[in-house]
């Protein structure tokens, strides 16, 4: 077996050493006058935990990262990026187009990587403008042996006649977070009617219809160049420069079981046969026809049919497409994540599988297109693409979720503060995922101080009020020597920082340099970007904090029974 070896690659590119953004895990909020479901439950497999998140897509997959739920726990992303062509970039020369294009890519890619299950796979549409950048630095990214196969798709039915060569096809690159376990967790394709009516038996083999395959395998093994004598007869040796594909004691058994086939005169060189009743379908390869997976006048057609021909998609991917990477890389139940949805193609049809799935989208045809296109789906009225093929007749939902606000935003005076829109609660959680906790606040007033929790003894409290000393102690004594507990309040008396299981930091000021706040857009539309200045315009580079030790601890609610509201001023 060829060994994959993971030799650490790198791809340079204008401006790739720069700071990295400092992203801030922003909390979901969620909306149930834009959530749907169906009106009953159809069968005991109709999911309805799928998510559709609007916002920008880097702050989405950087809250998905610090979801405990999420990360890890993906099995199957497929994304379809923004290409890089010359007429979205018209704003910048080659050079710089393409390296912003590489650097936004990287952002997101890695975060992609932390939500992958171990036998997860991610699957990225593009054409040739990207592909080969792109898969070197996925090999940065993933890992060169995690490399799984860069696959053509067949996208058109004739050439493109206003090219010099037409093009008619895109690639779909694809990589495993760990090769090994996703190799054994892929799927292999159900056979075509064609390729079942290849199985025969004409030599009335009561385990029923077979095909047969070459019994030799290139190479020289010594224990696998024995003398072969037929039923009839005949006598073989493997022919030049190949071997026989088992050694003797394999061969023999697999003749005494009937597997071995010599042909009806039983004097043919041997061959192997494969039973149709015990084949578990076909291996893919890297070339998908669009008579198999679709082509774009199938997907524009889809498209005009769900949404009429003024506002059907520009781009669409069919859904058979879709179908098929779904199908090879999950099992029904799994989790499928798309962060750039588009027309939602990717929700529709993992809902339609029987996948749960997250969608990522900030362009407003999420309420245009998006949600429209999934009702039809949950209702059942959505009958296109793939619903015949999988008997789709409707059921399950989703929850629509929006990013939060930045936690922090400056004042009048230029000075950061809390965001009045935070309440309590949000702020609680908001302050959780920052620090790496788990937001779950205790629904027992005596432990009100539980607003999330890090390991089972390790816990956090949230608080806009000043803690006076008497109130650090009272709270040290209800933590206990056994437990830890992070504190973050506006104020408090410094003598509580001398109390061995509590640990304190001010809010807004322990916050400001971990993340870049009140920072909304990091688009991969560059036109919208500003220009970059000159070196003596750019502002000294900030830093990141490292880390701040402290002792373990943990936490769970915010107060005596309810979350107590965030002032609505300036903030401390």
């Amino acid at each position: 077996m060829t060994e994959r070896r993971n030799l650490k690659l790198e791809l340079t590119w204008v401006g790739k050493d720069n700071r990295r953004p400092l992203l801030e895990p922003r909390i979901l909020l969620p909306d149930p006058a834009l959530s749907y479901h169906a009106a009953e439950r159809r069968t005991d497999r109709d999911l309805f935990d799928n998510r559709l998140i609007f916002g920008d897509n880097l702050l989405a997959l950087k809250a998905l990262a610090t979801d405990s739920t999420v990360r890890g726990k993906v099995k199957c992303i497929y994304i379809d990026p923004p290409y890089n062509t010359g007429s979205a970039f018209e704003h910048y020369d080659d050079g710089m187009e393409h390296s912003l294009w590489l650097g936004m890519m990287r952002e997101r890619l890695e975060l992609l990587r932390d939500l992958l299950s171990e036998d997860g796979s991610i699957w990225i549409s593009i054409d040739d403008n990207e592909v080969h950048y792109l898969k070197v630095l996925c090999d940065e990214v993933f890992g060169r042996s995690n490399f799984v196969a860069n696959i053509v798709w067949q996208k058109r039915t004739s050439p493109d006649m206003r090219s010099t060569i037409g093009a008619g096809h895109e690639h779909i690159i694809a990589f495993a977070k760990e090769y090994a376990s996703f190799k054994i967790a892929l799927n292999k394709l159900p056979r075509s009617p064609e390729q079942e009516a290849q199985f025969k038996n004409p030599d009335n083999d009561p385990r029923g219809p077979w095909v047969s395959s070459d019994y030799t395998a290139q190479g020289f093994r010594p224990n696998q160049m024995y003398k072969i004598t037929t039923p009839g007869g005949a006598e073989y040796y493997p022919p030049e420069g190949v071997c026989w594909k088992n050694v003797e004691e394999v061969y023999l058994e697999l003749v005494a079981d009937g597997r071995i086939y010599f042909g009806q005169d039983k004097m043919s060189m041997p061959r192997r046969k494969t039973f149709l009743s015990e084949s578990q379908g076909v291996n893919a390869w890297t070339w998908w026809t669009n008579k198999e997976v679709g082509h774009n006048q199938e997907a524009k057609k889809e498209s005009n049919e769900l949404f009429g021909a003024s506002k059907a998609f520009a781009t669409p991917k069919p859904e058979r497409l879709i179908q098929r990477i779904i199908h090879l890389a999950t099992k029904p139940g799994d989790l499928v994540l798309d962060s750039f949805a588009g027309s939602g193609t990717t929700g529709a049809v993992a809902h339609k599988m029987g996948r749960r799935w997250i969608m990522v989208e900030l362009g407003e045809h999420a309420h245009t297109h998006i949600i429209p296109r999934l009702k039809k789906v949950i209702d059942g009225i959505d009958q296109g693409g793939i619903s015949q093929a999988v008997g789709w007749q409707g059921g399950g939902g989703f929850q629509y979720f929006k990013l939060a606000p930045s936690l922090l935003k400056k004042d009048r005076w230029g000075q950061y503060v809390v965001n009045a829109q935070y309440n309590a609660e949000m702020l609680a959680e908001a302050c959780c995922k920052i620090e790496g906790f788990t937001f779950d606040p205790s629904q027992n007033p005596q432990f009100y101080w539980m607003h999330g929790r890090s390991t089972e003894r390790d816990f956090i409290y949230v608080t806009t009020n000043y803690l006076t000393y008497a109130q650090l102690v009272e709270i040290s004594e209800e933590v206990g020597p056994e437990r830890s507990l992070l504190i973050l309040a506006t104020a408090f008396d410094s003598a509580g920082e001398t109390l061995e299981n509590l640990t304190l930091k001010k809010i807004p000021l322990s916050l400001l340099r971990r993340c870049d706040w009140d920072h909304d857009d990091y688009s991969l539309n560059v036109a919208n970007l500003p220009q970059s200045s000159s070196p003596e315009e750019r502002a000294p580079e900030a830093k990141p904090v490292a880390a701040e030790t402290r002792g373990r601890k943990k936490a769970v609610q915010v107060g005596p029974g309810l979350f107590t509201d965030v002032d609505g001023g300036e903030g401390a």
